[in-house]
């Protein structure tokens, strides 16, 4: 099977050309550009994270891909991730049933519990719940994506009998992966569910990681089912050499990185952990065409991957680096890649 090669973001808040911080709307538009570059370029995949912050522009994924759909003709477009356990399932497919059919067939969906849980006080949800709001509405979500009357009982919202949903997508199928943070548990929710994998990797070696794509497909199996792709998303940047990228992602990066770890009682990052994180044996994959392109085959080699998607944008790193960085991803990092895994 080809590796495929995607892109992610999360719509943060820009810098424009000045320094000043780009508006929301702005950003919004911005994205649909990024997107419809990544298309013209041969992306296979465009993802868009859900977010409730003030430093992320985009809330409704689907109204964003709904638009890059429009101006596009090829590449897959789907969320990074949808936040299943503050949503409605029901409302959930009937959203990208309709991306669906806008973009021809070329929705997919990436159901998780985000790292963030301003949505939960926002939609009136009780993080006690967070367990089980997840489990059950991604266990319903699932029967949804049958496209078949639908009969289900839980406690998380009002019981299905009979029921069908529309409209009914492109082909009678829409992809829906599970993505996770590196839980057992989620792997084993993923098998159970007979979802694809998405492992968000974004500290530490990719490596480590491969004892849960053998966990996920020793689950599969014992179930009675083949194995299924795994992805892998991580953050990244692409310049025209290293020392550009690294110095281009720094000051952004730790912006980004400091001001979410003061939530969260982290420590400010130092110019070594980001050298760590952006080395050979490190998250990011951060650099220059040939470095990036090595990093990624290295990656999907050891993990046996089907795709890999780079989350692009990294704070407010302007909207002109990103786009350089979507075209040296898509016109020479992804040629390399599949050259070196062939």
């Amino acid at each position: 099977m080809t590796l495929e090669l995607g892109l992610d973001t999360f719509g943060d808040l820009t810098d424009d050309e000045n320094g000043t911080l780009s508006p929301y709307a702005r950003v919004i538009r911005d994205v649909i550009d990024e997107g419809v570059l990544a298309d013209e370029l041969g992306v296979d995949f465009f993802g868009i994270g859900e977010h409730h912050r003030a430093d992320f522009a985009i809330s409704s994924p689907e109204m964003v891909l709904a638009a890059i759909a429009a101006k596009t003709s090829r590449m897959h477009l789907g969320s990074a991730v949808t936040v299943m356990s503050s949503d409605d399932p029901v409302r959930v497919f009937e959203r990208f049933a309709t991306l669906d059919g806008l973009s021809t067939g070329r929705a997919e969906i990436i159901l998780g519990r985000g790292s963030f849980i301003e949505s939960f006080p926002l939609f009136g949800y009780d993080l006690d719940d967070y367990e089980i709001l997840f489990d059950e509405k991604v266990s319903l979500f699932a029967q949804l994506l049958t496209e078949r009357p639908v009969t289900w009982q839980g406690t998380t919202r009002s019981s299905l009998r009979d029921q069908r949903v529309f409209p009914l997508s492109e082909t009678g199928h829409i992809p829906a992966w599970i993505g996770i943070g590196g839980s057992p548990q989620s792997v084993a929710r993923a098998a159970r569910l007979k979802m694809p994998l998405v492992i968000a990797i974004i500290g530490g070696s990719p490596v480590r990681f491969r004892p849960l794509v053998d966990l996920y497909w020793r689950s599969l199996d014992s179930l009675g089912s083949a194995p299924l792709p795994v992805a892998v998303h991580s953050p990244g940047y692409v310049a025209d050499t290293d020392e550009e990228a690294l110095e281009q992602v720094w000051p952004y990066m730790k912006e980004m990185r400091d001001r979410i770890g003061a939530e969260r009682g982290w420590g400010p990052v130092g110019r070594g952990d980001f050298e760590r994180d952006t080395g050979p044996d490190g998250a990011w994959f951060v650099g220059s065409p040939e470095t990036v392109a090595r990093k990624i085959a290295a990656t999907a080699s050891a993990l046996s991957l089907s795709r890999f998607d780079m989350k692009y944008s990294v704070g407010r790193l302007p909207h002109h680096l990103l786009m350089r960085s979507i075209e040296l991803y898509a016109s020479r990092v992804i040629p390399m890649v599949r050259d070196l895994l062939s």
